[in-house]
């Protein structure tokens, strides 16, 4: 970080200035890097969850568990390549035999990449990352987590409700940590006319790593889903 009149530049936004604009070619970079490799993976599942998820704890073992499942049927396995949920669904799916992808984000508190990674891309920016997520999952597993984690399962519901996206299934992963929020949803949000009765089929929800895979599979049967391409 850079510091202009003592005060820290951290700040990505900061970037874009009038004297800034070749950065433009920097995320250009950073898109045709991720199309170049991503495209040649097998049809994969995004995972996310909290990166404080230690090993040992039911979110770290369940993201494994489920990582391997998947691997096991054929499916890559994409991460934020951090610790946490996202070492341990990598870990999973490494040990499956199966492409396991961490798209890295540098943060101003360095996000260490986890080992199981193999194959590994590095972002400094957030959207172009979160393309890559959208573009190359057919489907989303949220476990249990923080900020991070509920920003990319909003965003991932919004795109499909407003059909920016075609849709897959974004599935939530212990019934017993979503259920505040999920009783809140459809309760207060469906009451006050907020959302549609249909947007409450976007969310799927699973304790088990055959749960989890069954929702994979059934949405691409009936809906032969390849990839959550932008419209």
């Amino acid at each position: 970080m850079m510091k202009k009149n003592g005060i820290e530049e951290q700040y990505v936004i900061d970037d874009f200035t009038s004297k800034d604009t070749w950065r433009i070619f920097r995320i250009m970079a950073e898109f045709v890097e991720g199309f170049e490799m991503l495209g040649k993976i097998p049809p994969a599942v995004a995972m996310f969850g909290s990166a404080r998820a230690l090993p040992g704890s039911l979110p770290y073992d369940r993201a494994q568990a489920i990582a391997t499942i998947l691997g096991k049927n054929g499916y890559s396995v994409i991460t934020g390549g951090g610790p946490g949920v996202m070492e341990a669904a990598n870990k999973g799916a490494a040990e499956a035999g199966t492409t396991s992808v961490g798209l890295n984000i540098e943060l101003p508190l360095e996000q260490k990449p986890n080992v199981y990674a193999n194959k590994f891309l590095n972002f400094r920016y957030f959207f172009v990352r979160k393309v890559m997520f959208v573009k190359y999952s057919i489907a989303f597993v949220i476990l249990p987590g923080g900020f991070g984690t509920l920003d990319e399962l909003f965003e991932a519901i919004t795109l499909i409700q407003t059909r920016k996206i075609k849709p897959f299934p974004v599935i939530l992963v212990g019934r017993d940590y979503w259920k505040g929020l999920l009783d809140w949803i459809g309760e207060t949000l469906l009451r006050e006319k907020m959302i549609a009765v249909e947007d409450l089929d976007i969310i799927k929800t699973a304790d088990t790593p055959e749960e989890v895979l069954h929702w994979v599979q059934d949405s691409r049967v009936r809906n032969g889903v390849h990839s959550a391409s932008v419209l």
